[in-house]
C-alpha cells in the first residue's frame, strides 16, 4: 500500500476520531448546564433541598415543575418532610420545605390560586373549612423557606437566606407570650394571631 493511501486512510480515520471527540464533548457540556440550567429537574431538586433540614434531605418528597411547566412529583419521598421547587414563573427565587402534616392546608392553597383565587380568598376559605373541619390542620409544624439571588451564568444561588415558621392554629400573643407585630431578625413574633394559619416567625438576621 501506498504511503499516499495510507496516509489518505489515517486522515479519514482521524476526521471521524475528531468528529467522534467534538460530538462527544458537546454531550458532556450539555449534560454539565443540565445541572446549571434553572428548569432543569436537577436544578430544581438541588435548590429545593436547600430549604429542608439537613437531617431530613435524603428522603424529603419533592415538587416542582415538568418541561412544560405543569406542576408535578420530581421525586418520591419516604421521611416526613415536602420539598417545592421555585416556581419558574416567579420573579424572586424561593423554595420551601415543610412537614408532611402540613400538606392537606399547603395542597388546598395551591389548589384555590389555581382556580384564580387571591391571598385574601384563600386565608378566607381555609379559615372557613379549618373551622368548619373540612381541612385538616395540625396542631403544631413546621415550615421553612429558603431565597436568594440566582447566578445566570452558574446557576449557583447567592445571598442564600433561610428563615422558619412554625405553625400554632389559633395561638394570641396571650397563649405564647410573643409579641404579634413584626420584631428586629432573630427575635421571634407571632402572626396571624388567632387564626388558623397564626405561626411564629423566625428570621435571622442577613449578613
Amino acid at each position: 500500500m501506498s504511503h499516499k493511501c495510507l496516509g489518505s486512510r489515517i486522515a479519514i480515520k482521524t476526521r471521524i476520531m475528531v468528529r467522534s471527540i467534538s460530538f462527544l464533548s458537546c454531550l458532556l457540556f450539555a449534560l454539565l448546564l443540565q445541572g446549571q440550567n434553572p428548569n432543569s429537574k436537577a436544578w430544581q431538586i438541588k435548590t429545593a433541598l436547600m430549604a429542608v433540614p439537613s437531617a431530613y434531605q435524603e428522603g424529603a418528597k419533592i415538587y416542582g415543575y415538568d418541561d412544560n411547566g405543569k406542576f408535578t412529583v420530581l421525586r418520591e419521598g419516604n421521611n416526613d418532610y415536602i420539598a417545592l421547587a421555585n416556581d419558574p414563573n416567579s420573579k424572586k427565587f424561593s423554595t420551601a420545605a415543610y412537614h408532611k402534616s402540613l400538606e392537606p392546608f399547603m395542597a388546598r392553597g395551591r389548589e384555590l390560586r389555581s382556580e384564580g383565587k387571591d391571598f385574601q380568598e384563600v386565608f378566607d376559605i381555609r379559615e372557613a373549612e379549618v373551622k368548619a373541619g373540612k381541612l385538616t390542620m395540625p396542631d403544631k409544624t413546621t415550615l421553612y423557606v429558603f431565597t436568594g439571588t440566582v447566578n445566570s451564568d452558574s446557576g449557583a444561588i447567592e445571598n442564600p437566606y433561610l428563615r422558619a415558621v412554625f405553625y400554632l392554629p389559633y395561638a394570641t400573643g396571650a397563649s405564647t407570650g410573643l409579641p404579634t407585630t413584626p420584631m428586629p431578625p432573630g427575635q421571634p413574633w407571632l402572626m396571624d394571631a388567632g387564626t388558623h394559619r397564626a405561626h411564629i416567625m423566625i428570621s435571622p438576621p442577613k449578613n
